[in-house]
Order: structure tokens, then C-alpha cells, then sequence
């Protein structure tokens, strides 16, 4: 038998290494890739921040209609789109009787009737055209500037723009004498450029009595600072009696048959409201009426946003739709007239002449509308707006609370009405008033009114030095701001 030793094939022991796959990458190579890595997001993150906290909103507006993608960029708005409720102990009782108040909570601050509204500043004397702009108001209406009114019957008088005071106050005396229908011609469009309603806005109310300068002229008065986000219906007041030679004249508690009346008698006029327009959150928006039509239960607004609707005839809105949306500023609204049909105003606004006859009104509107919904957060802020003009700050306080707790006032509201920072600054809450002041601060700095407010906090707790400091930031973005500059004389 072979040796089977002998015949096997003989074995060579060696080592042999694992398959191991291709060589490691240079390490240079790995440190680069992670290095590029990071670079890309800190570029993002940069990006961001820089989007949010480096631009202007105006420079994001006009990137994001080249890119519209970049809106996600944007700073979040407050949740759900509410203003925060702040921390406030219940007062139901307090509520409950706001709504039982009676309606004659204050007297007339005088028996005599009012006095004329005049201008703050002496009316300027016209000038011949110069290379510097000049304002320029027309003594009349340009001839386009007419009245246009539709009538059921034929006997209805058309009472022009240059008519008598006596004429127009005979015409307009008896109640059921408004026609069915009425429009004013005359006033120009103006598109409004970027966060600048108010001045465009004001600039059509005064073209009807020959206005030839643009928006851009009153917003380098009214609003310094662009981004400033409020221009208040006093600061439109002020501006219609500082640079041209008619008046203007602010109140609250409008209705729907009083914005007939001033439209029947050539009266530009501006309501303040709420909009959401589309792919935009609610915001505050100011608009010119230049006609209704009862067949159709419309208003015709010429809108610097909107446009001039179908026809250049006046975006059309129902008489309900433009109640709701002015409610939301306790129906504010402003007359710009002639100081020679200074009379005729007085009978068409009646008792709403008078400053707080006025807020006696909105109050009661207000209260009333609270009562049918206890839910609707803009009864009971009108409630307290009107409480404020009443000098009645301790139940305005109440109003406000029940306004914030109900949780459905919109993030945007504060930008625009200030008389909860004044109603709890005067009943001492100034935690309350500094609360509000921050976040008003948080979704936009260019707010000169909060700034002033933190400023009277702190100065009432005896920290002049950051009051001082905080009235100063107030008029930087709005060197034009009288509160301020008061505040801050009085403090110095």
C-alpha cells in the first residue's frame, strides 16, 4: 500500500491578508469634503438670518417677487394669527358690567357747541412755481369735480361742490331726502408704493380739491422712516391742516348712512380698516369712498392697493362686508373739506360734531354689538377705545382685557391703536403696557409708538436715563412723532 504521506501534495503555509477593497481616500480629502459641508450650512443659516434680520421688509418684499420661494424664509408670525393673550386675572364681573353700563356714562365736555376745527399751523400763502415743490391746493375743484347722484325721483336736488352753505344744509336737512345713489368725481388714483396706504390714501382724498403733489410727498412727511408701519388718522389730520389750505377732521363711531350723507354732498372721505388680502395676513388698511349705489347695497372705493375696479368706477364692496371690516377700527373715519363748508359738516355729522359725542356713539354701538356676541374680540377693543377718548381709563382696561382674552384679535392689531398701552399706563399696569411694547417689538421694530410708551414706564419708575433713551429711539424712526419730542422736553 502507498504511503499516503508520501503521495499527498505537499502544503505551503504562508499568510495571505483578507480582501480588503480599494485604498482608504487621502485625508485631505475627507477633512475638505466635511469642511465644504459645513460651509454650505453655515451659507443657509446665514442666509436666513441675514433675510430676516439684516433686510429691510421692503428689500424681502422685492426679493421674494423675483423668488417667491423666499417668503418661507420670513419670520413666523404669532401663532394662528392672533395677537398672544397676554396673562390677565378673569374679571367677568367687570365685564358683565361694561355691558349693563348705562349708555349716558359721560357728559358733553362743554353745553356750548363746538368750535371750528382750525389748522395747527397758519395756512400758507401761495407761491408762484419755484424748482423746490410746493403744496398746492386749487380755490375750487377742478371742473371735473362733480356730485353725480341717482335719484328715484325727479325732484331730487343736484347740489354742485361750489354751492352756498345754506344751499347745501337745505338740501341735505331732511332724512329722507338721500337719493338712492351718489358719486364723486374728481379724485385721482394713486397706487401706493411699498407699506405707504396712508399717504397715498390721503394724497386722492385731496386731489379732488386740486392736489398736484403725489404720495411720495406726504409719505417723506408723514412717515420718514418707510418701514414706519403705522400712520395714525390724526397724523392724516395733521398733515391735510400743516401743508394745504382745506381741513380735515377725525372721529369714531361712523355709520353707513353717515358715509352716504358725506358722499351725496362732495365730501372725500377715508375709513380705516381691516383687510386680508389675498396671500397677506390681516392688516390694517385705509380706503377713499367715492360712491354708493342702494339697488346694489354697494360702496365704491378708489383703493391704493386694490385699484380702481371695473371701469375705473370704484372697487365695489357690500354695505355688510365694509361694516365688518371697518368695525375693526371703531369705525374711524376722516372728512377733508373746504373751511367754507365748515357748516354744512356740522349738520351732516350732528352729533358727531363733538369729539367724545362721538366716542359716546362708537361706545355705544360697540357695547351693543358685545352684548348679541361676547365673542367678538373688536366689540369690546371699540368698547375700550372709546372708554379711552371718554378719559374712562380704569373701565377701558376691562374692555381691553375681555378684547385679549377672547384670543381672536389679530397679531397686527397694536401696530395700529394704542389706547390699551394708554388705558393700562393710566391705571398703573405698566408690566402690561411693557408686555405689549415687546411684542409689537418682536414681529417689527420700526414702531416709534412703542418705544415712547416703554419710555412714560419708565420714566413713572423713575428711570430717566432709559427713558430718555427710549424717546430718543422713538423719534429716530420718526423724527416727526410730537408725543416723543413732548415727552422727552418735558423730561429734560
Amino acid at each position: 500500500m502507498p504511503d499516503l504521506h508520501d503521495t499527498q501534495p505537499s502544503r505551503s503555509y504562508y499568510y495571505q491578508p483578507r480582501d480588503q477593497g480599494p485604498p482608504a481616500p487621502p485625508r485631505f480629502l475627507f477633512w475638505g469634503v466635511i469642511l465644504i459641508f459645513i460651509l454650505v450650512v453655515a451659507g443657509i443659516a446665514g442666509v436666513v438670518i441675514g433675510f430676516r434680520e439684516i433686510l429691510k421688509p421692503a428689500q424681502q418684499q422685492r426679493i421674494i417677487d423675483q423668488l417667491p420661494f423666499m417668503s418661507a424664509l420670513r419670520r413666523p408670525t404669532p401663532a394662528g394669527g392672533v395677537f398672544p393673550t397676554l396673562v390677565v386675572a378673569a374679571d367677568d364681573g367687570g365685564a358683565l358690567a361694561l355691558l349693563d353700563m348705562p349708555l349716558d356714562i359721560a357728559a358733553p365736555a362743554a353745553t356750548e357747541p363746538a368750535a371750528a376745527v382750525t389748522p395747527t399751523k397758519p395756512q400758507p400763502t401761495p407761491a408762484p412755481p419755484t424748482e423746490t415743490p410746493q403744496p398746492a391746493i386749487l380755490d375750487e375743484p377742478t371742473p371735473t369735480a362733480a356730485i353725480e347722484q341717482t335719484t328715484e325721483t325727479a325732484s331730487e336736488p343736484v347740489v354742485e361742490p361750489g354751492a352756498s352753505a345754506a344751499t347745501r344744509i337745505a338740501a341735505a336737512a331732511p332724512s329722507n331726502t338721500l337719493p338712492s345713489a351718489a358719486r364723486i368725481s374728481g379724485v385721482r388714483h394713486q397706487q401706493q408704493t411699498w407699506n405707504n396706504c396712508g399717504p397715498a390714501t390721503i394724497t386722492m382724498a385731496l386731489s379732488y380739491y386740486g392736489w398736484q403733489q403725489d404720495q411720495a410727498y406726504a409719505g417723506s412727511r408723514l412717515k420718514p422712516n418707510r418701514e414706519d408701519k403705522n400712520v395714525s388718522p390724526q397724523e392724516l389730520a395733521d398733515f391735510v391742516a400743516e401743508e394745504t389750505f382745506v381741513k380735515a377732521i377725525v372721529r369714531m363711531g361712523g355709520t353707513l348712512e353717515l358715509l352716504k350723507r358725506l358722499v351725496n354732498e362732495g365730501f372725500p372721505v377715508i375709513i380705516e380698516t381691516g383687510a386680508m388680502f389675498e396671500a397677506y395676513d390681516w392688516i390694517g388698511h385705509y380706503r377713499v369712498v367715492i360712491a354708493y349705489d342702494d339697488s346694489l347695497e354697494l360702496f365704491y372705493f378708489f383703493d391704493s392697493f386694490l385699484g380702481v375696479g371695473a371701469a375705473a368706477q370704484g372697487v365695489a364692496t357690500s354695505y355688510a362686508q365694509v361694516d365688518s371690516d371697518w368695525q375693526a377700527f371703531n369705525r374711524t373715519f376722516i372728512v377733508v373739506y373746504e373751511p367754507q363748508r365748515e357748516t354744512l359738516l356740522r349738520a351732516l355729522l350732528d352729533t358727531h360734531w363733538d369729539e367724545r359725542d362721538a366716542a359716546q356713539f362708537a361706545f355705544d354701538a360697540a357695547q351693543a354689538e358685545a352684548r348679541r356676541q361676547p365673542q367678538n374680540a373688536f366689540a369690546w377693543l371699540n368698547m375700550g377705545t372709546s372708554l379711552v377718548a371718554l378719559d374712562r381709563h380704569e373701565e377701558a382696561a376691562v374692555a381691553f382685557d375681555q378684547a385679549n382674552r377672547t384670543g381672536n384679535l389679530p397679531w397686527r392689531i397694536f401696530w395700529y391703536q394704542f389706547g390699551i398701552f394708554e388705558a393700562y399706563f393710566a391705571v398703573g399696569r405698566y408690566d402690561d403696557v411693557l408686555s405689549l411694547a415687546r411684542i409689537n417689538q418682536n414681529n417689527s421694530s420700526e414702531l416709534e409708538e412703542t418705544y415712547y410708551w416703554q419710555g412714560r414706564v419708565r420714566e413713572a419708575q423713575g428711570n430717566r436715563a432709559q427713558a430718555e433713551s427710549l424717546y430718543r429711539r422713538a423719534l429716530a424712526y420718526n423724527p416727526n412723532y410730537d408725543d416723543a419730542r413732548d415727552a422727552l422736553e418735558n423730561l429734560n
